[in-house]
């Protein structure tokens, strides 16, 4: 049973060269179109507020996890997601690669629980299907559980 646990609210003025602001005003921000497509630069974009929160959502699921298999990530354990704007055609769009370093963690385990985190993490579930997220522990690619393809 589908139960709300939090909304987030936010708008936008003026696009990727405008403003954003969070309905608290935590964030409050000039947007630009990234440096290296003609931006300002000390401005944000999607790409990278998309980015951010991804990576500290994927890193909360670890811990979910690794707290339901009774293990304790390292605190110096990260999650680096890049985030690529694309262009096919006349559409646009955005994929995702999350590199997961859980330090000194057994590789087989880590790329088990970083599968599992991809199970419940709200980011990876809201973009299944429908950008391409591609995962690695610590550079190397992970061998994906076919009920995460």
């Amino acid at each position: 049973m589908k139960k709300n646990l939090y909304t987030a609210e936010a708008s936008a003025t003026g696009g990727r060269s405008g403003h954003v602001r969070s309905s608290d005003s935590v964030i409050d921000m000039d947007m630009s179109v990234p440096e290296g497509l003609g931006g300002k630069k000390g401005a944000t974009n999607p790409e990278q507020l998309f980015a951010a929160g991804y990576a500290s959502c994927f890193q909360q699921a670890l811990i979910v996890i690794a707290g339901r298999e009774n293990l304790k990530l390292s605190p110096d354990s990260t999650v680096q997601c890049a985030v690529t704007l694309f262009q096919d055609g006349e559409a646009y769009g955005l994929s995702a690669v999350l590199d997961v370093d859980l330090k000194d963690m057994d590789q087989q385990k880590a790329f088990e629980l970083v599968n599992k985190a991809h199970q419940i993490c709200p980011y990876s579930v809201g973009t299944r299907g429908n950008m391409e997220v591609e995962l690695k522990v610590a550079g190397q690619a992970a061998p994906v559980a076919a009920d995460n393809a």
